[in-house]
């Protein structure tokens, strides 16, 4: 993978979680945005959905830390530390089945409040908003990953538009949309 485009998404993520924007991501910012994402859904953090995507983020951030070798989960990760600890542990490691993918399948399926396996514009929209995304983004994005036309995204195509995300080395991969233009 280029590691310039790597870095560039990385770096996107990273300002999505570090809300405050002190350049430093804490345990609270990533646990402060799975917040609002169940808050933009009317998801109780103690309901199974939001139990869900409660565990997984801190599992996220357990794994980060534990990659860094760090003794106090509480510490935070600067940019170079986040882009390490992912690289290491999700995107050339084994971990990203068994603790990032959780949560990208928590946060698709709060996607789809109905559960009809389909994730509307709206849906959408709402779940971008609480990473950040400026709407005028929003739809372009939808279109982008939406590769079929139908007008909704699968829970499944979420999830692998997240893959994509943190993974593709090809700059035009839909999933490079998932939070707008790159």
């Amino acid at each position: 993978m280029s590691i310039d485009l790597l870095n560039h998404k990385l770096d996107r993520a990273f300002d999505h979680i570090d809300a405050n924007g002190n350049g430093v991501v804490e345990r609270e910012d990533l646990l402060g945005l799975g917040a609002r994402i169940l808050v933009g859904f009317g998801e109780s953090p103690t309901s199974v959905a939001g139990s869900n995507l409660v565990d997984s983020f801190d599992g996220i951030w357990s794994t980060l830390s534990r990659t860094l070798e760090r003794d106090d989960e509480g510490v935070g990760l600067s940019r170079d530390d986040f882009r390490s600890g992912m690289t290491t542990a999700f995107i050339a490691g084994d971990r990203y089945d068994p603790v990032f993918r959780p949560a990208t399948v928590a946060v698709a399926e709060l996607c789809d409040p109905d559960r009809d396996g389909r994730i509307k514009p709206g849906e959408f929209r709402t779940m971008l908003s609480a990473f950040g995304i400026a709407y005028d983004h929003v739809d372009e994005a939808f279109d982008r990953l939406d590769r079929h036309g139908r007008g909704t995204l699968t829970v499944d195509e979420l999830v692998v538009a997240a893959w994509q995300f943190y993974s593709s080395d090809d700059p035009n991969a839909a999933g490079n949309w998932l939070f707008g233009p790159l």
